[in-house]
Protein backbone atom coordinates (compact mmCIF):
# COMPACT_ATOMS: atom_id res chain seq x y z
CA UNK A 1 0.00 0.00 0.00
CA UNK A 2 1.35 3.24 -1.21
CA UNK A 3 1.63 6.63 1.01
CA UNK A 4 -0.79 8.18 -1.53
CA UNK A 5 -3.44 5.92 -0.37
CA UNK A 6 -2.59 5.44 3.27
CA UNK A 7 -3.15 9.68 3.94
CA UNK A 8 -6.84 10.25 2.54
CA UNK A 9 -7.67 6.60 3.97
CA UNK A 10 -6.19 7.75 7.64
CA UNK A 11 -8.09 11.28 6.95
CA UNK A 12 -11.38 9.54 6.22
CA UNK A 13 -11.06 6.69 9.11
CA UNK A 14 -10.62 10.27 11.29
CA UNK A 15 -13.70 12.02 9.69
CA UNK A 16 -16.16 9.00 10.53
CA UNK A 17 -14.95 8.74 13.98
CA UNK A 18 -15.26 11.77 15.03
CA UNK A 19 -18.83 12.09 13.26
CA UNK A 20 -19.74 9.08 14.45
CA UNK A 21 -18.93 10.40 18.08
CA UNK A 22 -21.05 13.66 17.68
CA UNK A 23 -24.13 11.89 16.24
CA UNK A 24 -23.66 9.87 19.15
CA UNK A 25 -23.23 12.48 21.95
CA UNK A 26 -26.22 14.69 19.82
CA UNK A 27 -28.53 11.52 20.82
CA UNK A 28 -27.62 11.29 24.13
CA UNK A 29 -28.16 14.86 24.67
CA UNK A 30 -31.20 14.88 22.65
CA UNK A 31 -32.51 11.82 24.73
CA UNK A 32 -32.18 13.73 28.09
CA UNK A 33 -33.66 16.73 26.95
CA UNK A 34 -37.13 15.81 28.25
CA UNK A 35 -39.90 14.77 26.16
CA UNK A 36 -42.05 17.27 23.72
CA UNK A 37 -44.77 19.54 24.37
CA UNK A 38 -47.21 20.38 22.06
CA UNK A 39 -49.24 18.65 18.25
CA UNK A 40 -46.40 20.11 15.91
CA UNK A 41 -43.68 19.56 19.02
CA UNK A 42 -44.57 15.74 18.43
CA UNK A 43 -44.66 15.86 15.12
CA UNK A 44 -41.40 17.43 14.65
CA UNK A 45 -39.44 15.50 17.13
CA UNK A 46 -39.47 12.06 14.98
CA UNK A 47 -37.87 14.50 12.25
CA UNK A 48 -35.05 15.65 14.79
CA UNK A 49 -33.43 12.87 15.38
CA UNK A 50 -32.05 11.79 12.25
CA UNK A 51 -30.34 15.12 11.05
CA UNK A 52 -27.56 14.68 12.86
CA UNK A 53 -26.45 11.42 10.62
CA UNK A 54 -28.05 12.77 7.62
CA UNK A 55 -25.59 15.67 7.32
CA UNK A 56 -22.64 13.34 8.91
CA UNK A 57 -23.43 10.43 5.74
CA UNK A 58 -23.52 13.38 3.44
CA UNK A 59 -20.18 14.72 4.63
CA UNK A 60 -18.21 11.65 4.28
CA UNK A 61 -19.65 11.20 0.65
CA UNK A 62 -18.28 14.15 -0.61
CA UNK A 63 -14.90 11.98 -1.06
CA UNK A 64 -16.79 9.60 -2.96
CA UNK A 65 -18.44 12.09 -5.20
CA UNK A 66 -16.29 14.76 -5.66
CA UNK A 67 -17.81 16.57 -9.03
CA UNK A 68 -20.62 16.81 -6.66
CA UNK A 69 -19.23 18.82 -3.87
CA UNK A 70 -21.29 21.89 -4.42
CA UNK A 71 -24.68 19.46 -4.40
CA UNK A 72 -23.27 18.11 -1.23
CA UNK A 73 -22.54 21.34 0.84
CA UNK A 74 -25.95 22.43 -0.53
CA UNK A 75 -27.92 19.67 1.15
CA UNK A 76 -25.73 19.92 4.15
CA UNK A 77 -26.43 23.60 4.85
CA UNK A 78 -29.97 23.60 3.76
CA UNK A 79 -30.78 20.30 6.46
CA UNK A 80 -29.27 22.35 9.10
CA UNK A 81 -31.08 25.22 8.16
CA UNK A 82 -34.62 23.39 7.84
CA UNK A 83 -33.62 21.98 11.43
CA UNK A 84 -32.81 25.42 12.87
CA UNK A 85 -36.14 26.89 11.62
CA UNK A 86 -38.66 23.61 12.68
CA UNK A 87 -36.95 24.26 16.17
CA UNK A 88 -37.44 28.44 15.89
CA UNK A 89 -40.98 27.69 14.35
CA UNK A 90 -42.00 25.38 17.08
CA UNK A 91 -40.88 27.64 20.14
CA UNK A 92 -42.31 30.74 18.22
CA UNK A 93 -46.02 28.72 18.71
CA UNK A 94 -45.36 28.49 22.14
CA UNK A 95 -44.70 24.43 22.23
CA UNK A 96 -41.58 22.44 23.33
CA UNK A 97 -38.98 20.26 21.36
CA UNK A 98 -36.47 18.81 22.69
CA UNK A 99 -33.36 20.40 22.22
CA UNK A 100 -31.48 19.36 18.98
CA UNK A 101 -27.95 19.52 19.31
CA UNK A 102 -25.58 19.96 16.35
CA UNK A 103 -22.21 19.34 17.08
CA UNK A 104 -22.53 16.96 13.92
CA UNK A 105 -23.68 19.21 12.14
CA UNK A 106 -20.91 21.64 13.13
CA UNK A 107 -18.26 19.33 11.77
CA UNK A 108 -20.53 18.36 8.58
CA UNK A 109 -20.73 21.84 7.27
CA UNK A 110 -16.92 22.84 7.88
CA UNK A 111 -16.18 19.35 6.20
CA UNK A 112 -18.05 20.14 3.29
CA UNK A 113 -16.77 23.57 3.22
CA UNK A 114 -13.46 23.08 3.85
CA UNK A 115 -13.80 20.32 0.13
CA UNK A 116 -15.66 23.79 -1.31
CA UNK A 117 -12.91 26.02 -1.30
CA UNK A 118 -10.44 23.54 -2.51
CA UNK A 119 -12.25 22.44 -5.34
CA UNK A 120 -14.79 24.88 -6.42
CA UNK A 121 -14.51 27.96 -8.45
CA UNK A 122 -14.53 31.25 -6.31
CA UNK A 123 -18.25 32.39 -7.12
CA UNK A 124 -19.81 28.95 -5.43
CA UNK A 125 -17.28 27.95 -2.97
CA UNK A 126 -17.52 31.96 -1.76
CA UNK A 127 -21.80 31.28 -1.82
CA UNK A 128 -21.79 27.85 -0.14
CA UNK A 129 -19.13 29.36 2.18
CA UNK A 130 -21.51 32.22 3.80
CA UNK A 131 -24.16 29.53 3.45
CA UNK A 132 -22.60 26.89 5.55
CA UNK A 133 -21.45 29.66 8.18
CA UNK A 134 -24.40 30.97 8.59
CA UNK A 135 -26.03 27.40 8.94
CA UNK A 136 -23.23 26.18 11.93
CA UNK A 137 -23.26 29.49 13.74
CA UNK A 138 -27.47 29.82 13.97
CA UNK A 139 -28.42 26.50 14.60
CA UNK A 140 -26.65 26.97 18.69
CA UNK A 141 -28.53 30.22 19.04
CA UNK A 142 -31.90 29.52 17.49
CA UNK A 143 -31.99 25.97 19.25
CA UNK A 144 -30.89 26.77 22.73
CA UNK A 145 -32.40 30.03 22.39
CA UNK A 146 -30.83 33.52 22.49
CA UNK A 147 -30.39 33.92 26.17
CA UNK A 148 -29.21 30.25 26.92
CA UNK A 149 -25.42 29.60 28.21
CA UNK A 150 -25.46 27.01 25.24
CA UNK A 151 -26.10 28.88 22.87
CA UNK A 152 -22.28 30.18 23.07
CA UNK A 153 -21.54 26.68 21.16
CA UNK A 154 -22.26 29.25 17.89
CA UNK A 155 -18.52 30.52 18.88
CA UNK A 156 -17.37 27.01 18.61
CA UNK A 157 -19.10 26.07 15.18
CA UNK A 158 -17.68 29.60 14.00
CA UNK A 159 -14.16 28.53 14.82
CA UNK A 160 -14.28 25.00 13.14
CA UNK A 161 -16.08 27.09 9.91
CA UNK A 162 -13.34 29.17 9.64
CA UNK A 163 -10.61 26.53 10.16
CA UNK A 164 -11.95 24.89 7.42
CA UNK A 165 -12.46 27.98 5.78
CA UNK A 166 -8.82 28.60 6.09
CA UNK A 167 -7.19 24.69 5.50
CA UNK A 168 -9.68 24.88 2.08
CA UNK A 169 -7.61 27.92 0.68
CA UNK A 170 -4.49 26.45 1.76
CA UNK A 171 -4.79 23.65 -0.24
CA UNK A 172 -6.19 25.44 -3.01
CA UNK A 173 -3.29 27.65 -3.12
CA UNK A 174 -0.93 24.57 -2.98
CA UNK A 175 -2.80 23.08 -6.12
CA UNK A 176 -2.27 25.88 -7.87
CA UNK A 177 1.41 26.42 -7.12
CA UNK A 178 1.37 22.47 -7.96
CA UNK A 179 -0.19 23.37 -11.81
CA UNK A 180 1.73 25.97 -12.29
CA UNK A 181 5.28 24.42 -11.42
CA UNK A 182 4.14 21.50 -13.57
CA UNK A 183 3.28 24.07 -16.67
CA UNK A 184 7.12 25.60 -15.95
CA UNK A 185 8.37 22.27 -16.15
CA UNK A 186 7.01 20.83 -19.29
CA UNK A 187 7.40 24.92 -21.22
CA UNK A 188 11.27 24.42 -19.84
CA UNK A 189 11.41 20.74 -21.45
CA UNK A 190 10.54 22.17 -24.82
CA UNK A 191 12.45 25.03 -24.53
CA UNK A 192 15.45 22.18 -24.16
CA UNK A 193 13.26 20.10 -26.98
CA UNK A 194 13.64 23.36 -29.24
CA UNK A 195 17.30 23.64 -28.54
CA UNK A 196 18.15 20.48 -29.59
CA UNK A 197 16.40 20.68 -32.65
CA UNK A 198 18.50 23.39 -33.67
CA UNK A 199 21.26 21.29 -33.56
CA UNK A 200 19.73 18.42 -35.40
CA UNK A 201 18.06 20.02 -37.88
CA UNK A 202 21.35 22.34 -38.52
CA UNK A 203 22.78 19.20 -38.97
CA UNK A 204 20.48 18.31 -41.49
CA UNK A 205 19.84 21.42 -43.41
CA UNK A 206 23.81 21.84 -43.28
CA UNK A 207 24.46 18.14 -45.32
CA UNK A 208 21.51 19.43 -47.73
CA UNK A 209 23.41 22.62 -48.53
CA UNK A 210 26.64 20.66 -49.03
CA UNK A 211 25.16 18.28 -51.52
CA UNK A 212 23.40 20.90 -53.15
CA UNK A 213 27.06 22.81 -53.53
CA UNK A 214 28.22 19.94 -54.95
CA UNK A 215 25.57 19.41 -57.46
CA UNK A 216 25.55 23.15 -58.50
CA UNK A 217 29.54 23.06 -59.02
CA UNK A 218 29.29 19.64 -61.17
CA UNK A 219 26.12 21.37 -63.25
CA UNK A 220 28.30 24.33 -63.41
CA UNK A 221 30.89 22.40 -65.03
CA UNK A 222 28.74 20.74 -67.35
CA UNK A 223 27.14 24.66 -68.63
CA UNK A 224 23.49 23.44 -66.97
CA UNK A 225 21.22 26.29 -66.04
CA UNK A 226 22.21 26.78 -62.01
CA UNK A 227 20.24 29.28 -60.81
CA UNK A 228 18.33 26.66 -58.92
CA UNK A 229 20.66 25.49 -57.16
CA UNK A 230 22.23 28.98 -55.86
CA UNK A 231 18.59 29.51 -55.07
CA UNK A 232 18.21 26.31 -52.76
CA UNK A 233 21.74 27.01 -51.09
CA UNK A 234 20.70 30.76 -50.49
CA UNK A 235 17.73 29.24 -48.97
CA UNK A 236 19.47 26.87 -46.57
CA UNK A 237 21.61 29.43 -45.39
CA UNK A 238 18.90 31.66 -44.82
CA UNK A 239 17.05 28.93 -42.76
CA UNK A 240 20.49 27.94 -40.49
CA UNK A 241 20.45 31.79 -39.57
CA UNK A 242 17.38 32.03 -38.61
CA UNK A 243 17.39 29.09 -36.83
CA UNK A 244 20.37 30.47 -35.01
CA UNK A 245 19.22 33.60 -34.14
CA UNK A 246 15.44 32.05 -32.56
CA UNK A 247 17.34 29.50 -30.96
CA UNK A 248 19.89 31.73 -29.48
CA UNK A 249 17.14 34.06 -27.79
CA UNK A 250 16.08 30.51 -26.05
CA UNK A 251 19.76 30.08 -24.36
CA UNK A 252 20.68 31.41 -21.23
CA UNK A 253 24.56 33.11 -20.34
CA UNK A 254 26.53 30.34 -19.31
CA UNK A 255 24.35 27.59 -20.52
CA UNK A 256 26.10 23.91 -21.25
CA UNK A 257 25.25 23.39 -25.35
CA UNK A 258 24.38 20.11 -25.75
CA UNK A 259 26.10 17.51 -27.61
CA UNK A 260 23.52 14.92 -29.13
CA UNK A 261 24.66 11.47 -29.48
CA UNK A 262 25.44 9.90 -32.68
CA UNK A 263 23.00 6.71 -32.08
CA UNK A 264 21.01 4.62 -29.52
CA UNK A 265 24.70 2.96 -28.70
CA UNK A 266 25.94 6.27 -28.45
CA UNK A 267 23.41 7.40 -26.33
CA UNK A 268 22.95 5.10 -23.68
CA UNK A 269 26.73 5.03 -23.36
CA UNK A 270 26.99 8.52 -22.69
CA UNK A 271 23.90 8.19 -19.92
CA UNK A 272 24.90 5.04 -17.85
CA UNK A 273 28.11 6.31 -16.06
CA UNK A 274 31.03 3.53 -16.15
CA UNK A 275 31.44 3.02 -12.54
CA UNK A 276 30.09 -0.53 -11.85
CA UNK A 277 27.03 0.93 -10.15
CA UNK A 278 24.46 0.12 -12.72
CA UNK A 279 23.96 -2.71 -14.61
CA UNK A 280 23.76 -2.22 -18.43
CA UNK A 281 21.54 -4.63 -20.74
CA UNK A 282 21.81 -4.02 -24.14
CA UNK A 283 21.73 -6.08 -27.25
CA UNK A 284 24.84 -6.55 -29.21
CA UNK A 285 22.71 -4.94 -32.45
CA UNK A 286 21.57 -2.08 -30.65
CA UNK A 287 24.52 0.16 -32.77
CA UNK A 288 22.38 -1.07 -35.66
CA UNK A 289 18.82 -0.41 -34.69
CA UNK A 290 17.62 2.88 -36.82
CA UNK A 291 15.84 5.86 -34.48
CA UNK A 292 15.42 9.05 -35.49
CA UNK A 293 17.78 11.95 -33.60
CA UNK A 294 14.72 13.54 -31.66
CA UNK A 295 14.31 9.27 -30.53
CA UNK A 296 18.24 8.90 -29.94
CA UNK A 297 18.34 12.52 -27.52
CA UNK A 298 15.10 11.35 -25.98
CA UNK A 299 16.65 8.10 -24.93
CA UNK A 300 19.90 9.81 -23.25
CA UNK A 301 17.36 12.25 -21.40
CA UNK A 302 15.58 9.53 -20.35
CA UNK A 303 17.86 7.53 -18.81
CA UNK A 304 19.70 10.38 -17.25
CA UNK A 305 16.76 11.90 -15.70
CA UNK A 306 15.86 8.28 -14.25
CA UNK A 307 19.46 7.51 -12.80
CA UNK A 308 19.21 11.04 -11.10
CA UNK A 309 16.46 10.35 -9.63
CA UNK A 310 17.65 7.49 -8.58
CA UNK A 311 20.63 9.40 -6.78
CA UNK A 312 18.63 11.69 -5.25
CA UNK A 313 15.43 9.46 -3.76
CA UNK A 314 17.67 6.21 -3.01
CA UNK A 315 20.64 6.61 -2.29
CA UNK A 316 20.78 3.10 -0.43
CA UNK A 317 19.89 0.90 -3.66
CA UNK A 318 22.26 -2.13 -4.53
CA UNK A 319 20.62 -2.86 -7.64
CA UNK A 320 20.34 -0.26 -10.34
CA UNK A 321 19.51 -1.78 -13.88
CA UNK A 322 19.16 -0.22 -17.00
CA UNK A 323 18.05 -2.68 -19.66
CA UNK A 324 17.27 -2.00 -23.40
CA UNK A 325 15.57 -4.34 -25.73
CA UNK A 326 13.53 -4.45 -29.17
CA UNK A 327 9.87 -5.10 -29.30
CA UNK A 328 9.15 -5.31 -32.78
CA UNK A 329 8.64 -1.65 -34.04
CA UNK A 330 9.49 -0.08 -30.80
CA UNK A 331 12.22 0.53 -28.22
CA UNK A 332 12.11 -0.29 -24.75
CA UNK A 333 13.58 1.48 -21.78
CA UNK A 334 13.78 0.36 -18.45
CA UNK A 335 15.62 1.77 -15.62
CA UNK A 336 14.71 0.05 -12.79
CA UNK A 337 16.09 -0.30 -8.89
CA UNK A 338 15.91 -2.01 -5.43
CA UNK A 339 15.55 1.35 -3.11
CA UNK A 340 12.00 2.06 -4.40
CA UNK A 341 12.61 5.75 -5.71
CA UNK A 342 9.41 7.08 -6.33
CA UNK A 343 8.82 10.78 -7.25
CA UNK A 344 9.04 13.17 -3.84
CA UNK A 345 5.27 14.31 -4.61
CA UNK A 346 2.85 12.66 -6.70
CA UNK A 347 3.80 13.19 -10.56
CA UNK A 348 6.60 14.36 -9.24
CA UNK A 349 8.23 17.31 -11.53
CA UNK A 350 10.71 14.85 -13.26
CA UNK A 351 7.95 12.32 -14.19
CA UNK A 352 6.62 14.86 -15.76
CA UNK A 353 9.60 16.12 -18.07
CA UNK A 354 10.24 12.58 -19.20
CA UNK A 355 6.53 12.59 -20.44
CA UNK A 356 6.95 15.67 -21.94
CA UNK A 357 9.72 14.54 -23.95
CA UNK A 358 8.66 11.01 -24.46
CA UNK A 359 5.30 11.54 -25.91
CA UNK A 360 6.52 14.54 -28.20
CA UNK A 361 8.18 11.93 -30.25
CA UNK A 362 5.29 9.45 -30.48
CA UNK A 363 6.01 7.65 -26.87
CA UNK A 364 5.19 6.57 -23.85
CA UNK A 365 6.57 6.20 -20.34
CA UNK A 366 5.20 4.83 -16.79
CA UNK A 367 6.68 5.11 -13.31
CA UNK A 368 5.88 2.75 -10.84
CA UNK A 369 6.54 0.04 -8.22
CA UNK A 370 7.53 -3.42 -9.94
CA UNK A 371 7.98 -7.04 -8.66
CA UNK A 372 10.37 -7.26 -6.16
CA UNK A 373 9.85 -4.49 -4.20
CA UNK A 374 11.36 -2.33 -7.11
CA UNK A 375 10.65 1.16 -8.81
CA UNK A 376 10.92 0.99 -12.42
CA UNK A 377 10.36 3.82 -15.04
CA UNK A 378 9.29 2.02 -18.32
CA UNK A 379 9.14 3.61 -21.64
CA UNK A 380 8.78 2.73 -25.59
CA UNK A 381 9.83 4.58 -28.48
CA UNK A 382 9.13 4.21 -31.88
CA UNK A 383 12.26 3.03 -34.33
CA UNK A 384 12.33 3.83 -37.83
CA UNK A 385 11.50 1.07 -39.99
CA UNK A 386 12.93 0.23 -43.78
Amino acid sequence: MTTQRVGPRIALVAEIAALGMLVVLDAVVFARSGPAQGTLALIAVDFAPGLGPVVAVLAVLRRRFPDHVALVATAVSCLSLLGTAVTAGVAALGQRLPVQPSGAEALAIALVVGACCHRLQRPPAATLSVLGGIAAVAAPVFRYGIGSPAALWSAAAAVAWGAALAIGLLLRDADARARAEAVEVRAAERLNLARELHDLVAHQITGIVVRVQAAHRVTERQGGDTSAFAEIEQAGAEALASMRRLVGTLRTDGENLFSPPSGLASAVDRAVPDDGTVTLDVPDDLGGLSATPEVVTTVHRLITEALTNVRRHAPRATDVRVSVRRDQRDLVVEIGNDGAAKPARPGGYGLIGMTERVTAVGGTVSAGPAAGHRWQVAARLPLETA
